[in-house]
């Protein structure tokens, strides 16, 4: 039947499981899930016919939720259907959005339906992409590497096998529940983000850009997802027995502050709580929950870690400290405190174009250069933190920068993260937290930015190399051609640190 007064036309029929109303509200769902029975339907013409039952949706405490609506790019749209994916390091949620047919303009479109899903504490809007030609096989698309897809380069960002652990509402396409399947996403320099969907035959893409929730207009949200106005999550922790607070709603890990247990929620509260004992405890300078104002907004420190990094073929290590930084309508930050320096980073939607000995990369329209190349791992943990963070997870990482500003990279065999920021003053980061008084505690070694060397010409190389070469001949004569032993010799790395911090979903 058709809903009075609207121009989309809505579809009800009882549930064949208990006889409840679903109801479809795009012309493509093609799939519904009983709100009562959870019984899984599938639209045959004016029929609906059930075959199966759904899994119980794991509460991800998100502040989005059925019905609620929003504006992208002029265009309203309203969220119909729920997918829960888990993969080996947790699970992540994607949205199906139903755009109207109207646009900012009045002009009328085709309906379509789009995806709102995770992307590393933030958001990615996505629509389907029809792929000009067959997609490549999974296999082929190691992480890391780069690709054309209809004639623009990507890069590899992560290729897991995942599954559907649950879903709600009605869906445009549906996955058998729990059968695994490839899911690939490629990234490039301009902030695209392009996922390739083997679970069918062939695969289908879809093609999206970051979006902060504020700016899409969200009306119907949940009354409140804000933990701290809600009591957060409360339970015990399962090593110890202490209580443990949860405050926010993407955490997928937290500690224990009474025994530092890491304690991993990616399968829920309600689920086996798996933990892992950390000794050897580090003292945060900036405590956990403490505020601060960087560019405009407050950030609270909600996670603390150390690691550790040391490059290839180097017998020295070198460590860091990262603050995990929450706002709600800007998501997620890091505050990096590394010996050379702070910097406030973010991880980026796009991946930046790294050039073939890595010794630049692109992004935005700007080339960054080398600064270091390293081995990372995680040490100790504590707060909360989005992704399933676990002491001892190791990457590696590359740093770039081009005066102030800082871009990196963290490379594991299943994901590719890249994160952006600025470094920061010392005396800046004391006074973001109020902590004035203790500003001598945040000094570092703060280095000047970074800036390439100006390009020489071939004549002006050759003749510098002569002239080299006349200096070590004179200087051979003079000393006898003897030795000193010694040397100049980089202590390499010190930098370190700069990290996207965690997995995509």
């Amino acid at each position: 039947m058709a809903e009075p007064g609207t121009a989309q036309r809505t579809y009800r029929a009882p549930c064949p499981g208990c006889g409840a109303p679903v109801e479809f509200r795009s012309a493509q769902s093609t799939h519904a899930v009983c709100a009562y029975c959870q019984s899984t339907v599938v639209r045959q013409g004016e029929q609906l016919a059930r075959i199966g039952k759904m899994a119980e949706l794991f509460e991800d405490f998100s502040p989005l939720q059925l019905f609620a609506t929003g504006r992208i790019q002029g265009r309203p749209f309203t969220l119909v259907g729920r997918l829960q994916y888990a993969y080996a390091e947790g699970r992540w949620t994607e949205w199906t959005a139903q755009l109207d047919g109207a646009g900012a303009t009045g002009e009328q479109a085709e309906d379509r339906i789009g995806a709102l899903s995770e992307d590393n504490g933030a958001y990615v809007f996505s629509l389907p992409y029809a792929l000009q030609r067959p997609a490549p096989e999974a296999d082929s698309l190691r992480v890391g590497m780069t690709t054309a897809i209809d004639g623009r380069p990507f890069t590899v960002s992560a290729n897991q096998e995942v599954w559907l652990a649950s879903a709600q509402g009605e869906l445009s396409h549906l996955p058998k529940l729990g059968e695994r399947f490839r899911m690939v996403e490629l990234r490039n320099d301009q902030g695209l983000v392009l996922s390739l969907d083997y679970g069918s035959a062939p695969p289908t893409a879809s093609l999206g850009r970051s979006v902060q929730l504020a700016d899409l207009q969200l009306a119907g949200l949940r009354a409140s997802s804000d933990k701290q106005e809600q009591g957060g999550r409360d339970f015990n922790c399962p090593n110890c027995g202490s209580p443990v607070h949860v405050d926010l709603e993407s955490s997928k890990a937290v500690t224990c502050g009474n025994c530092r247990s890491i304690i991993d929620l990616s399968q829920g509260i309600g689920a086996e709580l798996k933990y892992a004992l950390q000794d050897e405890p580090v003292r945060p300078l900036i405590p956990l929950g403490s505020r601060g104002q960087f560019n405009g907004a407050t950030w609270q420190v909600v996670g603390f870690q150390h690691r550790v990094g040391q490059e290839p073929g180097d017998d020295e290590q070198f460590g860091w400290n990262e603050y995990l930084l929450f706002n709600r309508q800007k998501g997620f930050s890091f505050l990096v405190d590394a010996s050379d320096g702070w910097s406030l980073v973010a991880p980026t939607t796009g991946a930046p174009q790294m050039a073939g000995n890595g010794s630049s990369a692109s992004y935005l329209g700007k080339t960054y250069h080398k600064l270091y190349a390293y081995n990372a791992e995680t040490t100790y943990v504590a707060g909360e933190f989005y992704w399933q963070v676990a002491r001892g997870q190791k990457s590696f990482n590359r740093d770039f920068a081009l005066g102030k500003a800082l871009l990196s990279s963290e490379s594991t065999p299943q994901e590719l993260t890249w994160s952006s920021g600025d470094r920061l003053d010392s005396a800046a980061v004391a006074q973001a937290f109020g902590m004035d008084a203790r500003k001598a505690q945040f000094k570092r070694d703060e280095v000047q930015p970074f800036t390439a060397a100006p390009s020489l010409s071939i004549g002006t190389i050759i003749v510098i190399v002569v002239v080299i070469l006349v200096l070590l001949s004179l200087l051979s004569t003079c000393s006898g051609g003897s030795g000193s032993g010694g040397g100049y010799r980089s202590s390499g790395g010190s930098y370190g640190g700069y990290s996207s911090g965690g997995s995509h979903k």
